[in-house]
């Protein structure tokens, strides 16, 4: 189904990612000069150690599959770090029944706010999502499963009846400016529909799943200019239904997805990035654009009452640089990441870019891992963005290096602000760190080296309340 009159951005929405982009520009506009980084078009070479290793790069394994002990998302079928993808179950739906807009749906399972269906269906713990409805009904979509005959159903899942789906037919635009990034132009290449959120409840009951729909239709799949897939879906498997499956079995479809590299408690760590309640951020993270989402529960929440989301860390004007350790960022995305590139298993220069570290490389705040279940069950997949700016002294220093722990960001924000500093969105100017107004579904998949157990640093007196 074409719904290209979701394309349109309500006003309000576009008003606070207008003046972000505007504030980007403003605060890498001192510090441009920093980056050392190639064009976004180029191909980037393969770090020295070209083994599984990534050791020189702080990026853990590289290539091969990835051993399923390193995994949070234990339903995970495989995650190949070759093609940088995860291949997940994909389970199937219809969306807008009854109505001339009827179509068929294909979801994934990341997260649960229930424990028990966590372990159950093989999705990571997320206690936080039972917040997610709270002061924007829109946040969840509730759905209905549809009970099947026996005949219909020998063994397999039901269907699922959604309320809305993404439209996936816009085009993707993100064209790197002058300097990289801000990005000249851009605009999401998947949009919500009416009535769409990633976010689920079964009607009849309370628990919440991280479902985000990844392709619609009966195929043939589009994986290379997404025009009724997820950005982010690279290759689609539909296997027999369960009806025509071989006796006693049940033979499962699958879909595989380009995850994202980052980094939390001091580790390398990989996630898969499908939603985003502003477009900007939808463009830079390949994923669905959910207005809806812009107003989940709630922005500085972090771990304090009634919120849904966890936060993140993410830099604007890190270092560029293809083969650079220190690489970090938006500018290190734009200009090193091909921004502007169909996601295609065809395109291996692409791929490579990201597998070499070309990707935002994000700071996580709460992990699965964590020892601490005060920090393991704070894990949520709305992601709270903390954005900051290194200033043009830290720059001039060479002090805009790679971060990878939660604690020493906020030790650097709280003891050194003549370095790093948080950003205004309406002024583009330093702010005090925190919460921007930005958010992503961003559900962790594992870990490419060693668990994330402890951060590298505790918190220094006085710099959060209460003490984390």
């Amino acid at each position: 189904m074409n719904r290209r009159i979701f394309r349109r951005v309500p006003a309000r929405k576009r008003g606070l990612i207008a003046v972000l982009a505007v504030a980007l520009a403003a605060s890498t506009g001192l510090v441009i000069a920093a980056g050392a980084g190639t064009a976004a078009s180029a191909a980037p070479a393969a770090p020295a150690d070209q083994g599984g290793s990534g050791e020189t790069t702080g990026l853990g394994q590289l290539s091969g599959l990835l051993p399923r002990d390193h995994l949070t998302l234990q339903s995970a079928i495989q995650v190949d770090l070759s093609n940088e993808t995860v291949r997940l179950p994909l389970y199937p739906g219809i969306a807008y029944a009854g109505t001339s807009h009827e179509e068929k749906v294909w979801y994934i399972l990341e997260d649960a706010s229930d424990s028990g269906a966590a372990d159950d269906l093989g999705v990571n713990y997320a206690p936080k999502l039972a917040n997610i409805g709270i002061s924007c009904p829109a946040c969840v979509q509730t759905v209905h499963l549809i009970n099947p005959t026996p005949q219909d159903n020998h063994f397999g899942p039901a269907v699922l009846s959604f309320a809305g789906a993404p439209d996936f037919s816009p085009t993707r635009i993100a064209e790197p400016g002058p300097d990289g990034f801000p990005l000249a132009k851009f605009a999401p290449g998947a949009m919500a529909g009416p009535g769409y959120s990633p976010f689920i409840k079964i009607a009849g009951s309370d628990t919440i799943y991280n479902a985000p729909i990844v392709a619609t239709g009966n195929g043939p799949f589009d994986v290379t200019t997404h025009t009724n897939t997820a950005d982010r879906a690279l290759d689609i498997h539909i296997a027999p239904s369960p009806a025509d499956s071989p006796s006693g079995a049940f033979q499962e479809s699958w879909v595989d997805m380009l995850f994202v590299k980052g980094f939390d408690a001091g580790q390398p760590i990989v996630y898969l990035s499908t939603d985003a309640g502003q477009p900007l951020t939808a463009v830079l993270e390949r994923s669905t654009y959910v207005p809806a989402l812009n107003d989940a529960s709630f922005n500085g929440g972090d771990d304090f009452l009634g919120s849904a989301r966890e936060r993140l860390f993410g830099f604007v004007n890190g270092q560029t640089g293809v083969n650079n350790p220190q690489a970090q960022g938006f500018q290190h995305l734009a200009k090193d990441g091909m921004v502007g590139e169909n996601a295609s298993l065809s395109n291996t220069a692409f791929i490579n870019a990201l597998r070499y570290g070309g990707d935002l490389l994000n700071v996580f705040g709460d992990f699965p891992t964590l020892t601490d279940p005060r920090h393991a069950d704070a894990y949520s997949p709305l992601w709270d963005a903390q954005l900051s700016t290194w200033t043009p002294k830290a720059v001039s220093a060479g002090l805009n290096k790679r971060q990878i722990d939660e604690n020493q960001v906020l030790n650097l924000a709280f003891t050194n602000p003549d370095l790093l500093t948080g950003v205004d969105p309406a002024t583009g100017q330093g702010q005090l760190f925190g919460s921007v107004g930005v958010d992503i579904n961003c559900a962790v998949i594992g870990y490419t080296a060693k668990a994330p157990t402890v951060n590298l640093a505790p918190n220094l007196p006085g710099s959060q309340f209460p003490p984390r």
